[in-house]
């Protein structure tokens, strides 16, 4: 009686866990629907920025600008490297966090003066424990990220840059795809100019544009737009696909639990039937041995 009693309480115990988990499926579900609407109502903001970008080096005027690599495109940048690191702030996501803060250390074997910036609070504790100095660590939370934020993260950033504290920029974000999550290291800025060529699909400007009072000047002025619309995507996408993992996650927790609820019942039945057999049994051999004395 004592097993039945112990299976009994360790399949409740189960199933309040599978109540957990499956609440924390359908949060997660609930916002991460809520974080791609947002992105897909600001990005064509993002993307006109780009298409601006764009037209500029269409327009056969190709400026020089401190976001832009030399003319001559295999000179190395020497200098410290700024890394924007954006991560969760709490567990259960799978290999969500891990895979994000493996590949921001990608960046050591390039570089061995690296400013760590850091948004979300799982980042931030593991790369303390390594001992790793945070530059500026971005206290608000990962779940909420807004344009706002975005703006704020730039400034500090842009402002680093400008002054030469770094050469470069990089963010390490995962990148919500259909619905693959993949981790990735990108170089904000500078960038080459041939991340705004013209694609064998577009079609071909047929009146020049003319920028006043100079294409460099036009760069420089919307290129912090075009720096904060890219950190927004990446905090998005980052919330998304954090908010798909851990999905993914208790999806697969709901389903252990099942199995084991499964396997526990099957269990549980059996023990029950051989208690009723043994009792059965027992009372059939009482009966029998109360007849034979009445003989």
């Amino acid at each position: 009686m004592s097993d039945l009693q112990s299976i009994k309480k360790r399949i409740q115990s189960i199933g309040d866990t599978r109540k957990i988990t499956n609440a924390m499926y359908l949060i997660s579900s609930a916002k991460m629907r809520k974080a791609k609407a947002d992105l897909d109502r600001t990005r064509p903001y993002f993307e006109a920025t780009r298409r601006e970008i764009k037209r500029i080096f269409r327009s056969g005027e190709l400026p020089e600008s401190r976001y832009l690599y030399p003319l001559d495109e295999n000179e190395k940048l020497g200098g410290a490297y700024a890394c924007l690191l954006i991560s969760g702030d709490k567990g259960l996501a799978g290999a969500y966090n891990y895979n994000v803060i493996k590949k921001a250390e990608e960046l050591r074997e390039t570089c061995d003066d690296i400013k760590w910036y850091v948004v979300g609070e799982y980042g931030r504790q593991l790369l303390t424990q390594r001992g790793t100095h945070i530059e500026r660590s971005f206290l608000y939370t990962a779940q909420n990220p807004t344009m706002r934020r975005a703006r704020e993260i730039c400034d500090i950033l842009l402002e680093g840059f400008l002054n030469g504290a770094f050469t470069k920029i990089y963010v390490a974000y995962t990148d919500f795809s259909g619905m693959t999550d993949n981790a990735v290291l990108t170089r904000l800025i500078p960038f080459h100019r041939s991340q705004f060529a013209t694609s064998a699909d577009e079609k071909p400007v047929t009146q020049p544009f003319e920028y006043s009072p100079s294409p460099a000047v036009v760069l420089q002025s919307i290129m912090p737009g075009y720096i904060s619309g890219f950190i927004y995507s990446a905090l998005v996408d980052s919330f998304c696909s954090e908010q798909h993992a851990r999905m993914a996650a208790m999806k697969s927790a709901n389903d252990s639990a099942e199995e084991l609820i499964n396997g526990l019942r099957t269990q549980y039945n059996r023990l029950r039937q051989a208690a009723i057999t043994q009792e059965i049994t027992e009372i059939a051999a009482g009966a029998r041995a109360r007849v034979q004395q009445e003989e």
